[in-house]
């Protein structure tokens, strides 16, 4: 059987970039999920809400065709274990793996929830930065502005895209020259989305061996070492 024969493809998602862990199960067109919060528990809570979820759909792993998860950009902690966690599962399955970019899941769910066809994803990356990108709809999804890092009063869009996501909640007042008139900060990463998404790269060819499924790094320095620790209490 090729991809492409794969009308409907079953599809398990895992989406822990920020505090919010979800997991999808997309089976003939339609999605299923469970969710937590909880940064600090992802690790432990993915294979639980993993089992329960093909305990609700009475499935197993065989029946699945791949495995997509939310690569980042996002918490560091959070998109490594997305990253382990897909991995490990797809490895031990024998499926494919499907990265997704996070902005990339956030401006899907922007658009369902009516944001348009021009959507600017920014997601918290604490530090005083944001993460974004910006992309357009039009018979599928196009990247406008790669994902990138930057201080929130540095983000430039191209015209006047919706915006969504975090971002807009913890920086709004570095933000005054974006069109804010129509925007979703309480979009955020989600692994239905990751599942639809994670399933179009499947029908396209583009899913990976697990070995291949690597996280989406922007932010090569993510915590000071301790001389620079030092160094900066002695100044």
């Amino acid at each position: 059987m090729t991809v492409m024969s794969v009308l409907y493809p079953t599809i398990i998602a895992i989406e822990t970039s920020s505090d919010l862990a979800s997991v999808a199960l997309l089976r003939e067109n339609h999605v299923i999920w469970q969710e937590s919060p909880g940064s600090q528990m992802h690790s432990m809570t993915v294979p639980r809400m993993l089992h329960a979820l093909f305990e609700q759909a009475n499935i197993g792993l065989k029946l699945c065709d791949a495995l997509a998860f939310g690569a980042g950009p996002g918490s560091f902690t959070g998109v490594r274990t997305a990253c382990g966690l897909a991995q490990g599962i797809a490895f031990g399955a024998n499926l494919p793996a499907a990265p997704v970019v996070t902005l990339l899941a956030m401006a899907e769910r922007a658009r369902l929830a009516g944001a348009g066809n021009e959507v600017l994803a920014m997601l918290d990356a604490r530090m005083g930065e944001v993460y974004w990108a910006q992309y357009r709809f039009d018979q599928g999804w196009h990247v406008v502005t790669a994902p990138m890092l930057s201080p929130a009063a540095q983000v430039v869009p191209v015209g006047s895209p919706t915006v969504c996501g975090n971002g807009l909640s913890h920086y709004g007042d570095q933000l005054s020259h974006l069109n804010l008139s129509h925007s979703l900060p309480e979009i955020m990463p989600h692994a239905s989305d990751i599942a639809s998404l994670g399933a179009e790269l499947f029908l396209k060819g583009n899913a990976v061996h697990a070995r291949d499924a690597q996280p989406l790094y922007l932010r090569n320095k993510v915590a000071l070492t301790t001389l620079e620790r030092l160094a900066g209490a002695s100044t």
